[in-house]
């Protein structure tokens, strides 16, 4: 059957449309210069009009009968004189021409001095990059022309450059990362420190665009994030990086509303990146980063805390619904993690005889169980010295098995600890987070990849850089959550992490009540736990307890 061609109007419509849409544009660009004379004309008997009225409201009431007299004297003396009508119109309309005039102020044909000479200056020093000996015809050359080369340049209020467009040369090697780094960190010294530029290189069109990036909110405190479960707020970026917002407050006591762009990282079964490792610099906030997730977590699901610092940043959190346990000493360490790495044996078995039997998981097996570990490496140097076990040895099974058990593994530690790290702790830990001052190789070693920005040397806490899996490099500013029993918080922040705190159900200084009977740990279990325990009594002087098992968390029952 043969096809039947379409109308006209919807074949060549959309070019009729836009020839309509020209000629449209075309007609009033020409009226507009035609009829200027009588719109400026009209604009100036506006606006004499208007004067004239002020002068009538201010002149008192006792004085504009004299006013008016002097007024009706002129006009019937210019209409009683010799072509009098005809010489008042010609004055009339000469001054609306007059008032009726643009005065915006014209704009500048071209860069001020000091910015010509900005400009110059950067010109000259890109000379020995973008310059070669054997090319007949230069871009770049001693004392040429910059108009050639920079297409498009703003400058802010005070002087320096915000927005530049370069153009270079087609034989540079933009496709080397350090012939890239090279530019960018001579972009970064001459365009002004102390600010951060993106850089988006077009290597088809061989142009460099460089812009000055707006510093991110610190003002943005932890608060219920409008997120599906499995969902994670890290914190917030540009907008320009991610193709969704969250409403939120923010302000110093949280009167402005308004749409962010958060980093969302997403675990569970379905993730790509199930576990998460934050690095910093002392004071950078990756114990803010660790506060914010747990209370983000403990919406959906329970947590277990190792803190190595051994501050009691993490204080608040004791005793909460959810909580199971917040460790800070070796031994209770060593025995959360090993129940953790049982309970993540025990989901994978219970998960796997429902797959076999065509069931769907059981509901124990699907609530998120959460490992926060802040400088584990602390741990590591004290295992060795007593020639014990090292916590991250525990967290093997949880680390490969995470996923498919629905079992979440987040470190935080600091540069100096990094080496101390085991080799599963960098291989599964796909998320990664940097936060606060780096340099450009630490952060491509951490992260992967460098970021398309220039790290500055002064961050607030909580500032630095994101990267999941494979994917681009994220400014990130995380949300403020600091510790509500610390003397320097501010009440406003203060205030905001203590309602995102679950009811305390556990005193700190009392133990656990009575597991219940469809959660109890296995026979098996409990001698282990129980003889981890009393290892770890004789060793140290404070005796450590097991943590207490999530509800419908408990060990695989023999079968035999």
């Amino acid at each position: 059957m043969a096809r039947r061609p379409l109308p006209r109007i919807l074949s060549n419509g959309s070019a009729q449309l836009a020839r309509s849409r020209e000629l449209a544009r075309t007609a009033a660009d020409s009226a507009t210069d035609v009829l200027h004379p009588l719109i400026t004309i009209t604009r100036g008997l506006r606006r004499l009009a208007s004067a004239g009225r002020r002068r009538w409201v201010d002149t008192p009431k006792e004085r504009r009968g004299a006013l008016f007299f002097a007024v009706a004297a002129v006009l019937l003396a210019v209409a009683l004189a010799p072509y009098g009508p005809l010489l008042a119109v010609v004055a009339l309309m000469a001054a609306a021409a007059w008032h009726g005039r643009d005065r915006a102020p014209a704009a500048p044909a071209g860069p001020a001095p000091g910015q010509l000479q900005r400009l110059k200056s950067l010109y000259e020093a890109l000379v020995p990059y973008f310059s070669a000996s054997d090319d007949p015809e230069p871009l770049y050359a001693r004392g040429g022309d910059w108009g050639k080369v920079f297409s498009e340049y703003e400058f802010d209020g005070d002087g320096r450059l915000a927005h530049l467009v370069i153009s270079y040369p087609a034989y540079f090697t933009d496709a080397e990362p350090d012939s890239r780094a090279r530019i960018e960190h001579l972009l970064g010294a001459k365009c002004g420190r102390g600010r951060e530029y993106h850089f988006a290189w077009d290597e088809e069109a061989n142009q460099l665009t460089v812009r000055v990036l707006a510093p991110l909110s610190t003002d943005i405190a932890a608060q219920p994030f409008v997120t599906a479960p499995g969902e994670t707020v890290l914190g917030f970026t540009d907008p320009t990086r991610v193709q969704r917002t969250l409403p939120l407050t923010h302000g110093a006591h949280g009167e402005e509303r308004t749409d962010v762009p958060p980093v969302v990282w997403r675990t569970g079964v379905r993730s790509t990146e199930p576990h998460l490792l934050a690095v910093g610099q002392p004071g950078s906030g990756t114990s803010t980063l660790l506060r914010s997730i747990a209370l983000q977590a403990l919406h959906h699901g329970d947590v277990v805390i190792v803190d190595g610092g051994g501050t009691g940043e993490y204080a608040c959190l004791t005793g909460r619904d959810g909580v199971l346990a917040v460790e800070c000493a070796l031994s209770g360490a060593v025995t959360s993690l090993e129940w953790a790495a049982a309970e993540t044996e025990r989901r994978l078995a219970a998960a796997s005889k429902a797959h076999q039997a065509g069931d769907p998981p059981p509901e124990d097996t699907r609530r998120p169980l959460w490992l926060l570990l802040d400088r584990p490496s602390v741990f590591t140097h004290l295992a060795a010295a007593d020639d014990g076990t090292d916590p991250q040895s525990l967290l093997q099974a949880p680390l490969r098995h995470g996923r498919a058990a629905n079992v979440t593994v987040v470190v935080a530690e600091q540069f100096d600890g990094l080496d101390a790290l085991t080799a599963p702790v960098r291989q599964h830990t796909r998320a990664r987070v940097v936060l606060g001052p780096a340099t450009a190789g630490q952060l491509e070693s951490v992260l992967g990849a460098p970021p398309h920005t220039t790290p500055v040397e002064q961050m607030p806490p909580g500032r630095g850089y994101a990267r999941l899996g494979t994917g681009p490099v994220h400014r990130l500013q995380v949300p403020a959550t600091p510790d509500p029993y610390d003397d320097a918080t501010s009440e406003a922040h203060r205030q905001a992490v203590l309602d995102l705190l679950p009811p305390r159900t556990t005193p700190a200084d009392e133990e656990p009540g009575p597991v219940p009977e469809a959660v109890r740990l296995d026979k098996a279990a409990t001698e282990k736990v129980a003889a981890a325990a009393l290892a770890a009594e004789t060793e140290v002087s404070e005796p450590a307890s097991a943590p207490p098992a999530p509800e419908g968390a408990a060990v695989a029952e023999s079968s035999s």
